[in-house]
């Protein structure tokens, strides 16, 4: 071949380069949130049972339990108990706690807990759902009443105005909280500020007003009266 041939000969193309294949893209590893925005759940707002959370304190409605703020609340016995488990010991803090308006509204508390604060609150819990109604007349509980719980045994008197709360131990916090103003105990049996304080209101539940207590003694006399006929 001539040169002429070979230089009007067509140059091959330069190869060119394979494409580089595309980077992926940045994973986000953020949670991703399905169905509801952020920070929602089922009750749709921020915490699980909706936006209208009750405030701490408040009761439900159509609860008997009172605002903390409306009771006066008293720790009676604060006590560091164990117990034995295959692990070993297992230790918390046990707290008799009892709670009043000093109207006639009193309760009490047994709890245990991890700590002793979370004891008191929950003895203080127990306590706002246990509250009992205590009668009185003429500034003093209506009648004598003596009640027992395992070794205990309580003896309430009623006392004339000025007298003033004559009891002792645990059984005069309960009177206090409870607004008795006039009474005269006696502990006999015991010296358990807990058995003392669940004998006190097994007596202080035995109370009657005069009127109920009128009430179910005619029942009473109309019952014997109906057996004697027969």
């Amino acid at each position: 071949m001539s040169e002429e041939q070979v230089n009007k000969q067509p140059v091959a193309p330069e190869a060119q380069p394979a494409a580089k294949p595309a980077a992926p893209a940045a994973r986000d590893n953020r949670p991703q949130q399905r169905g509801r925005g952020a920070g929602q759940n089922r009750g749709g707002g921020p915490n699980r049972g909706g936006g209208n959370r009750r405030p701490p304190g408040r009761p439900r409605p159509g609860s008997d339990v009172p605002l903390e703020s409306d009771y006066e609340e008293k720790n009676l016995d604060i006590a560091r108990v164990t117990r034995v488990t295959k692990g070993g010991k297992r230790m918390r803090f046990r707290a008799l706690t009892v709670i009043g308006n000093r109207k006639g509204r009193v309760g009490y508390g047994v709890a245990k807990g991890l700590d002793f604060s979370l004891s008191v609150t929950k003895a203080a819990t127990q306590a706002r759902k246990a509250l009992i109604t205590v009668p009185l007349v003429n500034e003093t509980i209506p009648h004598a009443v003596e009640a027992k719980f395992a070794a205990a045994r309580i003896l309430l008197k009623p006392a004339p105005k000025g007298t003033g709360i004559k009891a002792g131990g645990a059984v005069r916090v309960v009177l206090e909280l409870a607004g008795v103003p006039n009474v005269v105990s006696k502990i006999l049996g015991s010296a358990s500020k807990i058995n003392n304080v669940k004998a006190t209101f097994a007596a202080l539940k035995k109370l009657k007003a005069p009127q109920k207590a009128t009430e179910d003694k005619s029942k009473d006399e109309e019952k014997s009266k109906s057996e004697e006929t027969k």
